[in-house]
């Protein structure tokens, strides 16, 4: 573990597509530039985009890039005019790491559609590693009913959730409410939407009982696998799984007039299925990224419930492993690195 006297650090880093991440002793500590805060890192989540990262399903990322984007630290320094955090404070670095704040969609409400965003564990080096930088505007104060380990899902496996339960309608009208894909997001995802009074439908792999089971504990009124219908129609569904397969399955599970929302930021080739799936009046849409509303938002209402996170824990060097278990739908929750 590097000291706060030295000047390089331990990190995990992705030199090419489908390599394993190289762990680095002696990388370099990065400074904070102007309007940027530096964090000493406590804990990561390990998401499934850090996947799509990895396995090049995402171009085109930094050379020597360090991944993660789900990260929980406390500043250790600040970079010039930076005034809304001090040393020591607990912090939270999302996926969104830049927007222009000039196009038509930052000045419009909408940064997370931003022409010239950057990201973080993209971009951007992440948090897999023991310090990261990042615009202290696009960071969030971690409520303090969430541990270090507790919060790092929520910083995108949870923001994410949040912007799909609000793309699939006002939970008024949306009483049945489908997740295809029960992991980090979900899990997330499902005690929100109980919170707020809406049954869960909980779609996994076929045959996957542990994973229902742990639906049902979530309070899931009902869970099965992701080609079985329920048993009462939808009124909207969300499908965190990359699979595309699932868009007629859960459009077909749909009343007429629901949603179905894409909630992943890549997902395989949707088939083609018959128009009476889409018809009357039932949408289809994705969600892109995150807005820092959402944050402010989400970790609000996270705090009210409070959501409760379920986490397998690893050691920064332990990465790939994470990595592989995740891809094999072996982590019941969501994964966090300690470094």
């Amino acid at each position: 573990m590097a000291s706060d006297d030295t000047k390089t650090m331990q990190a995990m880093v992705m030199d090419g597509v489908g390599e394993p991440l190289r762990r680095q002793e002696d990388r370099q500590v990065p400074e904070p530039g102007a309007g940027q805060v530096r964090l000493r890192i406590s804990a990561c989540g390990v998401c499934r985009t850090d996947l799509h990262v990895v396995d090049g399903e995402l171009e085109h990322p930094k050379d020597a890039l360090i991944p993660g984007h789900e990260i929980v630290g406390r500043v250790d320094a600040l970079g010039e005019g930076v005034t809304q955090y001090a040393e020591g404070d607990r912090v939270g670095v999302p996926w969104l790491a830049w927007t222009c704040g000039e196009c038509r969609f930052c000045c419009s409400g909408q940064e997370n559609l931003c022409e010239n965003a950057r990201f973080t564990g993209y971009q951007v080096d992440g948090g897999y590693a023991e310090y990261a930088v990042a615009d202290a505007r696009f960071c969030f104060a971690i409520p303090d009913v969430f541990d270090d380990e507790e919060a790092a899902p929520l910083l995108c496996a949870g923001l994410i959730g949040y912007r799909a339960l609000r793309m699939a309608g006002d939970p008024e009208h949306i009483k049945r409410l489908g997740l295809y894909g029960f992991g980090a997001a979900a899990h997330i995802a499902a005690q929100v939407a109980r919170h707020r009074g809406q049954d869960i439908y909980a779609f996994t792999r076929p045959g996957d009982t542990k994973g229902q089971d742990f639906a049902r504990s979530l309070g899931a009124t009902w869970a099965g696998g992701s080609l079985e219908m329920p048993p009462k129609p939808l009124h909207a569904a969300i499908i965190f799984a990359p699979v595309g397969d699932l868009v007629p399955a859960a459009l077909k599970a749909t009343l007429r007039g629901g949603t179905v929302v894409c909630a992943g930021i890549h997902m395989s080739d949707i088939p083609s299925f018959p128009y009476r799936l889409l018809w009357e009046e039932r949408v289809l849409r994705s969600v892109a990224n995150l807005t820092r509303r959402d944050g402010e938002e989400f970790f609000k209402i996270a705090a009210e419930v409070p959501v409760r996170t379920h986490t397998t824990s690893f050691a920064l060097d332990q990465a790939n492993e994470a990595l592989r278990r995740l891809r094999e739908g072996e982590i019941e929750g969501a994964a966090v690195l300690r470094p």
